[in-house]
């Protein structure tokens, strides 16, 4: 580690003592988990601690862990949300992940109060995850059609939907309905010409 993120590393540790469940330094960058409770205290803080100074949010983002390393998730530690922060004051990045408790109906609170440019990017972690925002001055759908039902990037959402949309004449407007694609797995057919590869072919 270097010497810049080791000084990140022990300012976090004693400015969030009790309050960090995992502070991890890999491939040259520091992750912190915290727990749903401390998320927007943490957050707050990360942005008006003088040693810290994170004042610039560069993403967020929503992860389901549903089947992550091919195994099933322990229960409250499905839905998480990322925050990829920028001290342009230090010149230092940090990685701060939270998950929601509840995997069926997962909240956490907004931080569109302290870092207004996030209002989209929590928007579309609701719509494409299900992860609510408690505060969100606006939280509707913003890449989906408003009568969608679910959200496409659960990894229990079938790839092909669950309803399909066409513009019916005689209604004269464009309606759902089911999904009319049967299912398939599609296996690559390697065509190559007869002798291909044997000595003398060209």
């Amino acid at each position: 580690m270097s010497a810049k993120l080791e000084r990140l590393s022990q300012i976090l540790r004693i400015v969030f003592e009790g309050r960090l469940r995992s502070l991890v330094e890999d491939r040259g960058e520091i992750t912190i988990e915290v727990g749903a409770e401390d998320y927007l205290h943490v957050a707050r803080t990360l942005r008006d601690h003088a040693e810290l100074r994170f004042e610039q949010l560069m993403d967020l983002c929503g992860v389901d862990y549903l089947t992550y390393g091919n195994a099933a998730c322990k229960p409250g530690r499905r839905f998480a949300t990322i925050l990829h922060l920028l001290s342009l004051e230090h010149n230092w990045r940090l990685r701060v992940r939270t998950f929601s408790t509840d995997d069926d109906f997962p909240v956490l609170d907004s931080v569109c109060d302290l870092w207004p440019s996030v209002n989209w990017q929590e928007r579309e972690a609701f719509d494409l995850c299900g992860i609510m925002y408690s505060g969100h001055p606006d939280l509707r759908r913003i890449l989906t059609d408003y009568g969608f039902v679910g959200h496409p990037l659960r990894k229990d959402f079938p790839v092909s939907g669950y309803v399909e949309m066409r513009y019916d004449e005689e209604a004269g407007r464009v309606v759902y309905q089911p999904v009319t694609i049967e299912p398939r797995e599609n296996t690559p057919r390697v065509v190559r010409e007869a002798g291909y590869g044997e000595a003398g072919h060209v």
